[in-house]
């Protein structure tokens, strides 16, 4: 059998612009490579000489889709530099806050782009036609992500309410609580979609994942913890450069993000649920038992049906904090800003988000890094990639295509908010000449 090249020009059903190129020698996969090729936009370098209260809402406007990730590691870093830390009612609206992005980014994900390939239509806009209950519980679900991220945020596009030490403004326990009634109906849409899912027709792939994720003992992670594996890695977050490095490839605007010294790993909704299972709650963990999900879900097909489960746990805990929510003293706290480092990793709905601050003397910022989740899986998404085409040569190219473009919507990858119509390129090499 001749070598072929398999080209999709445009990613369709991500969130921005990419491509994928698959290389075929024969009965051999040889080479896989997703590339990035939306222009960087040097957030790094904007940041710098600016006052360190402007990153919050400056790193939200990196993406439109999870811009309370990017403001919650930054006001998080930027505090840890300051030596403050935010307890009490604020880290519990915080939360909260954290939990409306979560529902609104995995419910476009899971409804509009995703599901679309299990039931096999082009686009969301097919799949309304036959599914149209479904499409309507979603855009439900995820409505009450925006009404969450709207309560806390200001408005629910790139929010503009969150401030170092807290918030600009605080609701009153009146405002949270009717907040809570809204959310119980989508609550309960969240459990019965979760089981809807768990009738997809998974492929069946699994592969021994290094999955990594913040860790915390009380609660399931999302501002704070430590960074641990289910390899043995366990360190605080300010040891995170000593273990994690990035490197340019040629194929790609996103920077590669590796372990040093042991190669890829796995950031995202199947990690932290891997990492931490216990911390789901009783009522989400029977949800997921019921499902057939347990710790060690290696079948990155299966990262559907955990999104699922986070947006009820999402739900579940917004609810919970609500419930025990107590108005404040000060919607914020003090933050000095003075010559000092700090860094801070937050579980974006796609995984860590990690970000790095020096500031000088007047509070002004020096040096920014920012390291994405996208990039961090990028090298894992290319094996899969890899191993997925392997095993289903035998398909027509076009079946292939879909599938590997299936595989990179395992990993909802946010580049930027676009979807682009797909173009395929098929080099059959001598095989077309014969």
């Amino acid at each position: 059998m001749a070598s072929k090249t398999i080209k999709v020009d445009y990613l369709a059903r991500v969130e921005g612009e990419g491509a994928l190129s698959l290389q075929i020698d024969g009965q051999t996969v040889t080479d896989a490579q997703l590339s990035i090729f939306e222009p960087p936009r040097f957030f790094e370098a904007l940041l710098r000489g600016r006052d360190a209260s402007e990153a919050p809402d400056i790193t939200a406007r990196i993406c439109g889709i999870c811009p309370v990730a990017y403001q919650m590691s930054a006001v998080h870093a930027i505090e840890r530099a300051a030596g403050v830390r935010v307890t009490g009612p604020l880290r519990s609206l915080r939360r909260i806050l954290y939990c409306g992005e979560w529902i609104e980014s995995h419910a476009l994900h899971i409804f509009m782009l995703h599901a679309p390939d299990f039931l096999g239509f082009d686009d969301a806009v097919a799949m309304a036609r036959e599914h149209g209950e479904l499409v309507q519980t979603g855009l439900n679900i995820k409505k009450a992500g925006n009404d969450i991220v709207e309560t806390l945020g200001g408005r629910s596009v790139h929010p503009i309410n969150v401030r170092l030490g807290g918030f600009y403004r605080v609701p009153t326990r009146h405002e949270l609580l009717n907040l809570g009634e809204r959310l119980k109906a989508a609550r309960d849409e969240a459990y019965s979609i979760v089981r809807h899912l768990a009738d997809f027709d998974f492929p069946d792939v699994e592969r021994d994942y290094q999955f990594v994720a913040l860790y915390h003992p009380e609660e399931y992670p999302m501002n704070e913890g430590r960074v641990v594996s289910n390899k043995g890695l366990d360190i605080d977050v300010a040891d995170y450069e000593a273990h994690f490095e990035e490197e340019h490839r040629a194929n790609s605007t996103a920077l590669y993000a590796h372990l040093k010294g042991q190669g890829t790993y796995f950031v995202g909704p199947m990690a932290r649920f891997n990492l931490n299972r216990k911390t789901l709650g009783p009522l989400v963990n029977e949800c997921a038992s019921e499902v057939g999900l347990s710790e060690g879900c290696n079948n990155p097909f299966k990262s559907i049906l955990i999104r699922a489960i986070e947006v009820l746990y999402a739900f579940d805990e917004a609810l919970r904090l609500i419930a025990d929510y107590q108005e404040p003293d000060a919607p914020y706290i003090q933050v000095p800003l003075t010559s000092g480092e700090g860094c801070a990793v937050t579980e974006a709905p796609r995984g860590l988000l990690y970000h790095h601050y020096s500031l000088a003397s007047d509070g002004t910022i020096e040096t920014a890094k920012i390291v994405p989740p996208t990039s961090q899986n990028q090298s894992i998404m290319e094996e899969d990639l890899k191993t997925v085409a392997q095993a289903s040569l035998e398909l027509p190219d076009e079946d292939l295509t879909a599938l590997c473009e299936q595989t990179i919507r395992n990993y909802d990858p946010c580049i930027s908010c676009a979807a682009h119509f797909l173009t395929l390129k098929i080099d059959r090499g001598s095989e077309a000449a014969s």
